[in-house]
């Protein structure tokens, strides 16, 4: 059965180019309600933390250099089948490649610097939203 939670993650580009507003009001237009939200910073060590399962990768040390370059707002969402209709509403990583209207296609400068981050799937909603915010028994 779908989770109602998802986390989410405005990303440093598009918090740096004033989209924060024109991205949370997509996300609550689209039917999510904003549980919680907040703008904060990562380290590039806790950029690390984060982005651990990809360690191994090529473009690790990339990403955490990008995710600790500027605030970010992380969020945890609420809505019926939250995980799945969010990941329709951002659109595809690449941005060339997200359908039109997505969050990514408006956004987006490259696969890189993609707008937002969004949840693959409940678990990872639960840990991803645990990391950020405290009150991880309700989600």
């Amino acid at each position: 059965m779908a989770g109602n939670r998802t986390f989410t993650m405005i990303k440093p580009d598009a918090v740096a180019a004033g989209n924060t507003g024109a991205i949370t009001k997509m996300i609550e237009e689209a039917g999510f309600k904003i549980i919680a939200m907040k703008k904060t910073y990562m380290s590039k060590d806790r950029a690390g933390q984060f982005y651990e399962v990809h360690k191994e990768r090529p473009f690790y040390n990339d990403l955490t250099t990008y995710m600790s370059s500027g605030p970010i707002i992380p969020m945890i969402l609420e809505k019926e089948n939250a995980v799945e209709d969010f990941r329709a509403l951002i659109g595809a990583t690449n941005p060339k490649e997200a359908a039109p209207g997505t969050i990514r296609a408006l956004f987006a400068k490259s696969i890189e610097a993609n707008a937002i981050h969004g949840s693959d799937s409940d678990d990872n909603a639960k840990i991803e939203g645990g990391f950020f915010f405290s009150h991880t028994e309700q989600f």
